[in-house]
């Protein structure tokens, strides 16, 4: 069961839905019985166990049970890439096909995963094909949750989007959403499905263009944070997602750009656009690399200190995380990593880069006797660390902001060597 599953789960019940969520891993569903959560989000625990001591919120490993639970029935399953960057929709297909014998009565079937475009036709086949007579609606209905913020994304949305061609399915879908106050679109079902991934393009599209703007005000001696500032008060553009750093990563960004990039050409209309945008990306990172192995040199039994982990602060999701990637880089080329992430360890210890670093108990315990201390993800805590006593403590003075975190006049004055990203020289 997956973030979104348990997040939304959570939250309709919390405004008085009655919320079965189904799962096949049994043990997963017995940790929810109990309030834990396997993943961390910061006040979803608390939304959980509230909810299942009110009898509002309950799980189950049986389809048929939670399908006929609900009137309205969420797949809400993952949509991996396959080699060539198109989505997986197999455990999509998997679902349509369990829940087809289930349907007893009217329901709504709502594709909640992120899915292209025609998805919600191949669904409603899927179910025709193995329950003739069950009388449903398919509706498509993306969700626009972050990690980091999810509960406060479903509680407090910004917007509520689902395609549907039932009136029927529609009304039914008004009274789910009508206890969250916000702005409500309904669309076609085709309209819907492709929102979500022109949305992502585009915010990934923002963090490519000011990372490459990054790399002109580097060759230029100009300041990116300036810049974005600039451009950013234009209320066309505004100032959110113009952050320079390492590049996008997490399960969505990476996923949904290579996805769209996949629908466009299956559609015989290329989106050449996002190819560029991919680019960008990647080669944010080389050139963070190359700029750590300048200083050093070599970077072969080098001790390097590495702030963050996981892909954005507040989760501890590893997924296509930029900063593991570093992590990686770094050790493939001999450098001996110490890295601190606040939640992200407890994983990191796990994957197979894991046995190849070490991990440290703070932040401080990073940066004792490193040559060079690197800022990968931005945790605000990051920010509020001892940098005089971090300064003393370490072998040399070279400190690598991959996400401007850090003010560079600060870090000058404790006696750091700040390398940040398209900040220009010292000011």
């Amino acid at each position: 069961m997956n973030l979104e599953t348990v997040t939304t789960g959570a939250c309709f019940a919390e405004v008085g839905h009655d919320v079965m969520c189904v799962d096949n891993d049994a043990k997963k569903i017995e940790t929810l019985r109990r309030g834990e959560i396997p993943i961390y989000e910061p006040g979803l625990a608390d939304l959980v166990a509230q909810n299942v001591a009110a009898g509002r919120l309950s799980f189950t490993t049986s389809t048929a049970e939670g399908v006929d639970h609900g009137d309205v029935v969420f797949i809400a399953v993952p949509t991996p890439p396959n080699p060539d960057g198109s989505v997986d929709l197999k455990f999509i297909e998997k679902v349509a096909r369990e829940i087809a014998p289930c349907l007893k009565g009217y329901k709504v079937v709502v594709d909640k995963s992120t899915v292209p475009v025609k998805t919600g036709e191949k669904v409603a086949e899927t179910i025709l094909r193995y329950a003739p007579e069950a009388e449903f609606d398919v509706v498509s209905n993306p969700e626009f949750l972050r990690e980091g913020s999810a509960v406060a994304d479903l509680m407090k949305p910004d917007r509520i989007v689902f395609g549907s061609n039932s009136d029927r399915a529609s009304a039914l879908m008004k009274k789910v959403y009508e206890p969250f106050v916000a702005p409500l679109l309904v669309t076609d079902i085709n309209s819907a499905e492709l929102i979500k991934h022109a949305a992502n393009s585009f915010l990934a599209l923002k963090i490519s263009y000011i990372n490459a703007i990054s790399e002109i005000c580097e060759a230029s001696d100009a300041d990116v944070e300036l810049v974005a500032e600039g451009i950013g008060m234009d209320a066309r553009i505004g100032r959110s997602f113009l952050n320079a750093g390492l590049g996008y990563g997490g399960s969505c960004f990476p996923k949904d750009i290579a996805a769209f990039i996949a629908i466009s050409e299956q559609l015989g209309t290329p989106f050449d656009l996002l190819k560029e945008v991919q680019k960008i990306n990647r080669r944010q990172l080389d050139r963070f690399v190359e700029r750590v192995r300048k200083a050093l040199w070599v970077l072969g039994e080098k001790r390097i200190a590495v702030w963050g982990l996981t892909f954005k602060p507040n989760t501890d999701d590893l997924r296509c995380s930029v900063a593991l990637d570093l992590v990686e880089r770094l050790v493939a080329e001999g450098a001996e990593v110490v890295a601190y992430d606040p939640k992200g360890m407890e994983r990191a210890a796990d994957l197979p880069v894991g046995p190849k670093i070490r991990l440290a108990a703070s932040p401080e315990e990073a940066a004792l006797g490193a040559e060079a201390l690197i800022v990968a993800t931005e945790w605000p805590e990051f920010a509020r660390v001892d940098f005089r006593r971090v300064r003393e403590s370490m072998l040399s003075p070279l400190l690598f902001d991959g996400r401007n975190l850090l003010d560079p006049a600060t870090m000058r004055k404790h006696g750091f060597e700040y390398h940040g990203i398209g900040r220009g020289r010292e000011r």
